[in-house]
Parts: C-alpha cells; sequence; structure tokens
C-alpha cells in the first residue's frame, strides 16, 4: 500500500484540544455516579450487622449495614418492608438484595433494600444473648424479684447525662405532674467505654440516700459535716434514663457490672432507655420498664389533681363521720338530761318497785315453805303403805321362779323312764354316731347308773 499525501496541514485551522474538565451540576454528577453504580454493580447482595435500625411512620425502614471494616447506609421502602417475615433489631447479621444508588439530596451512598432474611445472628447480639442467658439463669431476671413502686416518694433519684435530653424530658414531667416531689440527679455518661463504671458510681452514691443506706450509715456513726446527708431528701425510687440510639449507643446498660448493681438496689428502679423497641439488660433487672425517659418519671409521679381529688374525697368523708358523731352524741345527751332533769321522781319510782319486789318476795317465801310442809306430811303417810305393796309384789315373784325352777330339774325327766348317756371320758352322747360296736356307755337313770356295751345301731 502506497502511502498518499493529501496535502500539508494548515496550522490556523488546528484547533488546540482542551484538558480542562467540564463543569457538572450537583444533580447530574449524582446521576452519572448512580448510573456508573448501576452499571457496575446492581443488582447486589450484601451480608452485614444491622445498626441504628428504624421503621418511619410511613412504612419505610432506614439503618446501616456494618462489619469490621466498613459500613453503608440502607433504605427499605414499605413495599418491601411489608413482605419481612421477622422483625429486624439491631445486631442481628442479615443478607440483603437490591440496588446501590445515590440519594441525590444529600449525596449520600446507599442501598435500596429489596429483600432480607437472617444470616445468623451479629456478634453484639450473640454477646447480648449469651450475657442474658446467664444472668438469667442466676434468677437476676425473676419476676418475683419485681417490686411494686412507691406510691408517695419522698424523693426521686434520676441517673442520666446533665446534657441528655432525657434528663429535661425526666424534669419536666416530674415538674408538671409532682411539683413537690424533690429530685436528686446523679451525672453520668450514658455511652461509651468509660459510661457503665460512671453509672455504677452515680447508683451507689444514690443508694447511700435511701432508707436503708441512710440507717446503715447511721448505725454506722457517719458524722459528716458538710450538711450534705442532712439536706437530701430520701430516696425511694430510681430513674436510670436516657435516649435512643443504636445498639452501640445503648451497650453501656448491658453490662453485667451495672446489671448486677441494679439488682442490688434498696429501692425499686425504673429503667427508660432508648425508644419502645430498644431492649437492654438493664431493662430485664429493673423492677419496671419504661419505654421511655418522659414515660418513666410519668410512672413514679401521680399527677397533682389526683391527689387533691383523694385528698378533698376523703376530707369529705371525715365531715360526715364528724357530723354524724356529733349528732348521736347530741341525741344521747338530750336522753340523759331528761332523765337527770327529775331525780326525786326517779328515786321514788324506784322505792316503789324495790318495796313491791321485797314483798313479793316475801309472800313467795312463806307459800313455798307451806305446801313444802304439806308435800313431805303425804309422803310419810303413803310410805308404809308403798313399802307393803313393795313386798309383796317380790314374793310372788320369787315363788313363781322357784316353780319354773323346778320344773327344769333333770330328774324329772329321768323318772319318766329316760336314761342319760356318757362316754368313757364323760362326755354327753346325744347322737348314735357318737358311738361304735363294743364301746363302753354309762346311762344315768332316775336311782343309778348302768355300764353297757353297744352291740349295734339302727
Amino acid at each position: 500500500m502506497h502511502s498518499q499525501v493529501i496535502g500539508a496541514p494548515n496550522y490556523s485551522q488546528i484547533q488546540t484540544l482542551d484538558l480542562t474538565p467540564s463543569v457538572w451540576s450537583i444533580g447530574a454528577l449524582c446521576r452519572a455516579i448512580a448510573d456508573a453504580l448501576d452499571a457496575r454493580f446492581n443488582p447486589v447482595a450484601v451480608r452485614g450487622e444491622i445498626s441504628g435500625f428504624s421503621r418511619a411512620s410511613s412504612g419505610h425502614c432506614y439503618f446501616s449495614l456494618k462489619d469490621e471494616s466498613g459500613q453503608i447506609r440502607c433504605a427499605m421502602f414499605r413495599r418491601a418492608a411489608t413482605m419481612l417475615d421477622f422483625s429486624p433489631r439491631d445486631g442481628e447479621l442479615v443478607e440483603v438484595r437490591g440496588r446501590l444508588g445515590v440519594y441525590e439530596q444529600r449525596g449520600d451512598l446507599q442501598l435500596i433494600v429489596e429483600t432480607m432474611g437472617r444470616a445468623g445472628q451479629g456478634a453484639l447480639f450473640e454477646q447480648f444473648l449469651k450475657l442474658k442467658a446467664r444472668l438469667e439463669a442466676e434468677g437476676l431476671f425473676d419476676p418475683t424479684r419485681k417490686r411494686s413502686l412507691p406510691v408517695m416518694p419522698r424523693g426521686v433519684g434520676v441517673v442520666t447525662s446533665l446534657g441528655a435530653a432525657a434528663l429535661q424530658d425526666v424534669v419536666t414531667a416530674l415538674q408538671r405532674r409532682a411539683p413537690h416531689i424533690p429530685v436528686v440527679v446523679a451525672p453520668a455518661l450514658v455511652q461509651g467505654a468509660s459510661a457503665p463504671a460512671e453509672l455504677i458510681k452515680s447508683l451507689s452514691n444514690l443508694y447511700r440516700f435511701t432508707p436503708s443506706g441512710r440507717a446503715s450509715r447511721l448505725a454506722g456513726g457517719d458524722q459528716r459535716s458538710d450538711g450534705l446527708f442532712d439536706s437530701t431528701p430520701t430516696i425511694d425510687v430510681i430513674l436510670l434514663v436516657r435516649g435512643g440510639g443504636s445498639m452501640e449507643d445503648l451497650w453501656a446498660f448491658n453490662d453485667e457490672q451495672l446489671v448486677r448493681t441494679l439488682a442490688q438496689s434498696p429501692v425499686p428502679v425504673v429503667v427508660g432507655v432508648g425508644h419502645e423497641t430498644d431492649f437492654t439488660l438493664a431493662d430485664f433487672v429493673a423492677d419496671l420498664r419504661a419505654p421511655t425517659p418522659t414515660a418513666a418519671a410519668e410512672l413514679v409521679a401521680q399527677p397533682c389533681d389526683v391527689w387533691q381529688s383523694a385528698v378533698a374525697a376523703i376530707e369529705g368523708r371525715l365531715k360526715d363521720a364528724v357530723y354524724r358523731q356529733i349528732d348521736q352524741h347530741s341525741q344521747r345527751l338530750d336522753v340523759v338530761s331528761s332523765r337527770l332533769g327529775r331525780p326525786s321522781h326517779l328515786m321514788s319510782q324506784q322505792r316503789l318497785k324495790l318495796s313491791s319486789v321485797a314483798q313479793r318476795l316475801h309472800m313467795t317465801s312463806l307459800f313455798s315453805v307451806k305446801e313444802s310442809q304439806q308435800a313431805l306430811m303425804q309422803l310419810k303417810s303413803r310410805l308404809p303403805e308403798a313399802c307393803s305393796r313393795d313386798l309383796i309384789r317380790k314374793s310372788d315373784r320369787l315363788q313363781r321362779a322357784e316353780l319354773r325352777l323346778g320344773l327344769l330339774d333333770p330328774k324329772l325327766v329321768l323318772q319318766r323312764g329316760y336314761a342319760w348317756l356318757t362316754g368313757p371320758e364323760g362326755n354327753t352322747i346325744a347322737s348314735v354316731k357318737q358311738t361304735y360296736l363294743g364301746q363302753v356307755v354309762r346311762a344315768t337313770l332316775a336311782d343309778g347308773t348302768v355300764d353297757l356295751a353297744v352291740s349295734g345301731t339302727t
């Protein structure tokens, strides 16, 4: 092949290549990235541990999937969420299928999840379940350990972070419902590695001001001079609260030593940690679990108007009882006054009654003595005749008995020609079956005995 020169180049017509990149709009760049992700990865399957799971009122679910080296934001829209056959929880290990995309409003990479299934338990959740099973076997979560909340606490102890919104929620609820109840706040971190130790320390400090804590300190001769012990109110119930968060955020409330410290509380403990769907080991050991910090405060403080209504009702019943007592005593006083108004007349009546009774008693005594004497004379006159009749009657009975006894004499029977047979041993023979040939028998007759020998039987 031969080369062909068309012509010399016209350098004035050559355009220089501009290496400066084009200026993208943000939306266009996000869409371009999304298209590239879609072409390169979608559809995609991912395995990871759920963190920060939440379900919006619209039905859409938002969470993150993570492992030891990274995490990605996820969204699962209501249509796909209704197809779930389980309730996802923080810490669960799941496998999801979906499409990678870019959320243009924030420029975030996100995974739109279309299906989700369990892939096993995540590391944190597995640790949670193991510790829960061990503490439950020790009886720390036994329902019989749960105590009732005091109806009228003298003071409420609160353990939470000073900067947490949960503290403001609790204080606001208590101020609204029962402003007369003093609140003692023991601040502590509620998240992070050092949170469990601070929570334990704050709880232990509050235990000093419970009824049993005060009693033990006084018995031990504690004589503090700073006035703190005397000025701090007695605490009858303790609230352990914080706002919501992921499983990692709430992990301090799964600490074993914290759970044991809560189990040793001398007063009831209400735990309001996270949202209603969040559960920690502190919830299981507490005397009562509240779905939110505000609910925890409402559980320990009845509204003032409830107590005012109760006091008003009691006041009304007391007034009615007092008025009834006054009326009854007034009536008794009237009766007594009427009786005491004429004491001389009353004494005259009593004298007449006494005289009448004495006269009746005298007449009764005379009549009784006379009747007794007459009865005694009659008995004396009838006694000889009665004794004679009884003697005759008994003599007749004796004669009849002698006659019957004589008729039963066996000799009378023998005199009529009968005999009484006995064997060699003296036994009575009443049947031929008691005899045998050659047997010697004795016959007793009316005037003596005869020995006989048996020669035959018929």
